[in-house]
């Protein structure tokens, strides 16, 4: 059984069936086609020469096929790494030189290993300091980033590599007049195909068709000639076997973009893993064994020259489409880039790199959410104002600063959502034993000697003193009349040593003013809590309560056989 967890290929390859072989094939060969323009263009995007997106398109999917849990995810290159990679070692080294191409490398071996580590120790769940709306906000602006530094290719121009949206614009209409129309009008009729293929079917290989296109018009019509930027050379054989570079200085300079791919490239493989399998109810996709997976394919793979890879949005949904079952769809892609790269780079000289810009653009363009930022303007204005604030921080700062930004924030709404949490003072439906919020809830009966207060969260350090003031505030506001206060612990799963101290004030504050205290509705973990702490004897046994209504009555009954002996002795 752990064998199996640890090795999933073992649940799917004994038991395959026969007619997931058409699924299987057609999906594989579908997106291995749709791989090899991504890969080159991806590849540009990484600072890398083309060659190096076919490279990691081979090992890490046969790995990720073996060791992931996904069955249709399809993982190679991505846009989003691409560009936090060019972002990551920019600085260190001038991009496709020898020592970039190393320095890539060992960022995908650095990133495996994250990924394995964190997978391995069960810390899938570290991603969750990075919210949806700060995700989408970074995406968002990050894939504005990524498409516009596409445009001197698009456009034919020579501009300086920024990943400032607008230093890329301003540089971009500086030199509009230096537009190459030859080079401008490949790349938009590249953009048009490839957007028109998906409108008909989206299993309809569009950035292949537009680069038979491009190869064709540029070796056809002779448009070198007329400046058109094409790839030239491109190496056949498979990636050779290298060990990337491993010092200390590397470690140091590439750990932060390492993190930094590690956490992003999951949250995007994990998003689309889960959103197909939801489709599918023959298998599960489990967090901590997809992160070992992608980090076991991100560690072969650089050591066949591959540069970070995850799982990707458009080619998952294509390969999903087109029929894939299993992880063999994946390996029959690999094996179709492997032939690619022993017989047919020489067909890729005439490439024009319009082309391969069109691709990245219409690719990146259709991952900015406005309608995600719709939404939250109606639902929740401050998970809007969250993802505004890592859009424009991504977009002003850059890449690297766009995430730290979308960490920071993340952590704090958690922060604030967690020492500021909802409480509610609670009034009686009247004629029902059920007690509700009575500021939700209109004809509520409240009294003046009862004061009922529900706390809906953990009871910790990070809430303790919200927690007393709250319940202080509402004592007072009750004055002298209030005779019983009850806490409703329904929706408090735990607490510290600090809640502990913050409720041993708050029974002390009620006997101070000759305040009865009660506990209502209180789950087993936390009395626990409450016997090893000492709790219980100060509290008293008498005064926990199954539900809010067995203490308001055993406080009434208390208070009638009081006045009944006062009566009484008035009467002798």
């Amino acid at each position: 059984m752990q064998i199996r967890k640890f090795l999933p290929i073992l649940e799917w390859l004994p038991a395959y069936k026969s007619e997931n072989l058409k699924g299987d094939l057609s999906a594989g060969l579908t997106v291995g086609v749709m791989l090899i323009p991504q890969g080159m263009a991806y590849a540009m995007i990484a600072g890398l020469p083309p060659i190096y997106g076919l490279y990691a398109s081979t090992i890490p999917l046969i790995l990720y096929a073996i060791f992931g849990t996904s069955r249709q995810l399809a993982v190679g290159p991505v846009a989003m790494v691409s560009l936090l990679t060019a972002t990551g070692i920019g600085a260190m080294a001038q991009g496709g030189t020898e020592t970039y191409i190393l320095l890539a490398i060992t960022l995908a071996l650095f990133v495996g290993l994250i990924q394995f580590l964190l997978g391995a120790f069960r810390l899938g769940f570290l991603v969750n300091f990075l919210s949806h709306p700060v995700i989408s906000g970074f995406t968002s602006a990050a894939a504005l980033i990524i498409g516009l530094s596409q445009l001197k290719h698009l456009l034919g121009i020579k501009l300086e590599r920024s990943h400032y949206v607008h230093e890329i614009l301003i540089e971009a209409g500086s030199r509009i007049g230096e537009l190459n129309i030859a080079t401008f009008l490949i790349g938009i009729l590249g953009i048009v195909l490839i957007m028109g293929a998906k409108r008909i079917n989206k299993a309809i290989p569009g950035p292949l068709l537009a680069v038979v296109f491009g190869i064709l018009a540029v070796w056809g019509l002779g448009l070198t000639e007329q400046g058109v930027k094409i790839v030239g050379d491109v190496p056949s054989g498979l990636p050779s076997f290298v060990i990337p570079g491993i010092n200390l200085e590397n470690f140091s300079s590439l750990l932060p973009i390492a993190l930094a791919i590690a956490l992003v490239s999951f949250m995007e493989s994990i998003a689309v893993a889960k959103a197909i399998q939801a489709k599918h109810k023959d298998y599960k996709v489990d967090a901590n064994q997809e992160l070992i997976g992608l980090g076991i394919a991100n560690i072969g793979g650089s050591f066949f020259q591959s540069y970070p890879v995850t799982g990707g949005f458009s080619r998952t949904a294509v390969n999903d489409q087109a029929g894939a079952k299993t992880g063999l769809a994946a390996i029959i892609s690999a094996v179709l880039i492997a032939l690619t790269l022993l017989f047919l780079t020489g067909l890729f000289y005439y490439l024009p790199n319009a082309i391969l810009a069109s691709v990245i653009m219409v690719a990146v363009f259709g991952l900015i959410d406005i309608k995600e930022a719709v939404h939250l303007w109606h639902a929740d204005r401050s998970d809007f104002w969250m993802l505004i604030a890592t859009f424009i921080g991504t977009l002003a700062l850059g890449i690297e600063q766009g995430i730290l930004i979308g960490v920071v924030l993340s952590i704090a709404i958690i922060i604030f959502r967690t020492t500021m949490p909802h409480f509610a003072v609670l009034g009686k439906i009247p004629g029902k034993p059920h007690y509700k919020n009575i500021t939700r809830f209109d004809d509520l009966e409240v009294r003046d000697d009862i004061l009922i207060m529900r706390f809906d969260a953990r009871l910790y350090f990070a809430n303790v003193n919200y927690f007393k003031d709250k319940i202080e505030e509402e004592i007072a506001r009750k004055g002298k009349k209030l005779k019983l206060f009850i806490l409703d612990a329904n929706s408090i799963n735990g607490l510290d040593s600090s809640g502990m101290h913050a409720l041993e004030e708050i029974i002390g504050l009620c006997h101070a003013q000759d305040v009865e205290f009660n506990l209502a509705s209180v789950k087993g973990p936390v009395r626990d809590i409450l016997v090893r702490g000492g709790l219980i004897d100060k509290i008293g046994e008498g005064n926990f309560f199954m539900r809010v209504q067995h203490a308001v009555d055993t406080f009434d009954e208390k208070d009638k056989r009081r006045y009944g002996k006062y009566v009484l002795q008035t009467n002798e």
